[in-house]
């Protein structure tokens, strides 16, 4: 995620962009960096950790500079460390470059940039970018930079900034936010209006495919052709506190609109025309074809997804999988065997039973493959493979885009293993690749709908038992929605395999009681309406999920809430995403704490 604050203008540099970085420490906190040009070069002050690590270093230093561009960041490519912290610079010392997103190509433009002598320092994708200026420059800033991005595939924020022409900044986006914030004898850019409110309430909000150079005294911006453009002038009217929020109430609902985003980074360099490639995965296709089983281990929402990726592995790969909560795991002796593979969920990579898990499977001598959120973390550290999530800073204590990125990367890797062991053949590929890509958009459709969900929302916020059923990879969904529901509405909410209604749980419903049917399994849709129907014959409240076309289930269920049509792997993705919405907006009639609800804690790094 990370996020980018920049300043050319009449006042001391240094000071606007700490200021800026902390009100954006939000959206990361592994590092953080300013640059600015003093006597004729690029200086720089990075460092790993948060920005007060900066800020202590500057404190006290009188850098009389007007111009700068500042980073904090959120790990993607390269560990956080002092090396990796951005922004970066070139071999000359003449470019800095503050980055947001993720390089695609960053390795072959690499390999091109070293042959031609260029040095690089750190690990990170984006170093690419000042050598790559260096290599174009020939007096033109605005001109290299254009033929610079003309070579970048993947999604960038860029702030760049250059000792040979000190009197503007540039910016560029593509599918990461950028703002210009408009002033007086100042200008300034963000990743989002929250660094940049305490001097300025108009701002530009770029578009992708804008380029913006900006000085002093105004701000020109183009199309990547050099073309001029117009954007209107936004006017800011939000408070502080919600302008961190990026305007939305709550960290939930800003983090459950960021979903299409976190889809998009989490498949970007790895879904490929025909295939998935995972470069931080190194299990050789002998041993992918050879696995005998496969244990996933979670807490939380991370075993949840898990649960539906049991579903997915199993269907594409056809391999046996066993899902197993993390705080269990170890104690009941667990028949591991050094052949097979054990995968470890966790959002914050430091999850102490899962850390714990991670160990007990490491002794018995099992490959760890680790599906984790951030860099450098301790899972990440011990695993011998990883699969990042990219989803960005997760601050709301309710996962929402870790679990959709959860379940996305555990579908890649199916299908990954799938094409490997030659379980899934091109017909089926073919299908699934083209549904993950469509993913981001089908969930902004479902995004615009929220309203419709607030209203059935508020008619069951007053009940004090909600029931959750599905069946296949909707009963991992179902699980997940329960916990949603449970956590910040405090309501007692409860999911079950729906075919096991008859066996216990049908007892518990009664004239009113709020039933949540998810039926998107076309396989096992019929049996759906049938368990729709046995809990109307006791007078439940049925609210059904359906695919887009079944309207049938209108005529059995009191409401009905439609999302996109998907193949069956990359369903749970979808029918989640009105659950959170659910409870997000439970909570909110109930008076909850969305954001940080009783007695939970983010990530939780003790037994």
């Amino acid at each position: 995620m990370c996020g980018i604050v920049s300043y050319i203008g009449h006042r001391k540099a240094v000071p606007v962009l700490i200021e800026g970085l902390e009100k954006l420490e939000y959206r990361g906190y592994d590092s953080a960096g300013i640059a600015t040009v003093l006597d004729g070069r690029i200086w720089c002050e990075k460092a790993v950790g948060r920005i007060s690590v900066v800020a202590g270093r500057v404190e006290g230093k009188n850098i009389p500079s007007a111009v700068g561009i500042g980073h904090i960041r959120w790990a993607t490519h390269g560990r956080p460390s002092d090396i990796n912290s951005h922004p970066h610079t070139d071999c000359s010392g003449r470019f800095a470059v503050a980055h947001n997103g993720i390089i695609e190509n960053f390795a072959e433009l690499k390999a091109e940039l070293q042959e031609k002598g260029h040095e690089f320092k750190s690990q990170t994708d984006t170093e690419v970018l000042p050598h790559l200026l260096e290599e174009l420059y020939q007096g033109d800033l605005v001109g290299a930079v254009r033929q610079a991005v003309a070579r970048l595939e993947g999604s960038y924020a860029l702030a760049i900034l250059s000792s040979e022409e000190p009197d503007k900044i540039v910016a560029v986006r593509k599918d990461s936010p950028l703002v210009v914030g408009l002033g007086q004898g100042e200008n300034f850019l963000a990743s989002d209006v929250t660094a940049i409110l305490e001097y300025t309430r108009d701002v530009y909000i770029l578009e992708n495919g804008d380029m913006a150079v900006i000085t002093a005294d105004g701000v020109q911006l183009t199309d990547r052709e050099g073309l001029p453009i117009q954007r209107e002038i936004f006017h800011v009217e939000w408070d502080p506190v919600r302008a961190e929020k990026g305007g939305y109430d709550h960290f939930m609902l800003k983090e459950i609109h960021e979903q299409p985003r976190a889809l998009c980074d989490t498949m970007a360099g790895r879904l490929k025309t025909d295939h998935v490639e995972l470069a931080e995965v190194s299990i050789s296709p002998e041993t992918i074809k050879a696995l005998p089983k496969i244990f996933i281990v979670a807490c939380g929402t991370s075993y949840h997804a898990g649960m539906v990726g049991k579903y997915v592995i199993e269907k594409l790969a056809r391999i046996p999988v066993e899902v197993d909560f993390a705080s269990e795991f170890r104690y009941r002796d667990p028949m591991l065997k050094p052949e097979d593979l054990v995968i470890v969920i966790s959002q914050s990579g430091e999850t102490a039973d899962t850390m714990a898990a991670l160990r007990e499977a490491k002794r018995v001598g099992s490959r760890i493959l680790a599906i984790t959120n951030v860099v450098g973390s301790s899972v990440a550290r011990e695993a011998d493979d990883i699969i990042y999530t990219w989803a960005g800073p997760e601050i709301s204590v309710a996962s929402t885009k870790a679990y959709t990125t959860q379940v996305l990367s555990l579908v890649m890797l199916a299908l990954y293993f799938g094409q490997v062991r030659g379980t899934i053949n091109h017909e089926e590929a073919e299908e699934l690749f083209t549904a993950l890509r469509l993913l981001p958009e089908q969930v902004e459709t479902i995004l615009e709908q929220a309203t419709a969900i607030k209203t059935i929302a508020d008619k069951i916020a007053q009940n004090e038992h909600v029931f959750f059923i599905g069946r296949s990879i909707d009963h991992g969904a179902a699980l997940e929605g329960a916990l949603k529901l449970k956590e910040i509405s405090y309501l007692h909410a409860e999911a079950y395999a729906a075919g096991e209604l008859k066996h216990g749980p049908l007892a518990l419903i009664t004239n009113g009681v709020p039933v949540i049917a998810l039926a998107t399994q076309d396989d096992v849709y019929d049996k759906m309406l049938s368990n729709i129907q046995e809990v109307k014959a006791r007078e439940g409240y049925v609210i059904a999920v359906a695919n887009e076309g079944n309207e049938d289930v209108a005529n059995f269920a009191d409401e009905v809430f439609y999302i996109p049509r998907t193949v069956k792997a990359a369903s749970a993705i979808l029918t989640v995403i009105p659950l959170q919405f659910l409870a997000y907006y439970v909570s909110l009639a109930r008076g909850c704490d969305v954001d940080k609800p009783r007695n939970l804690a983010k990530s939780v790094t003790v037994e």
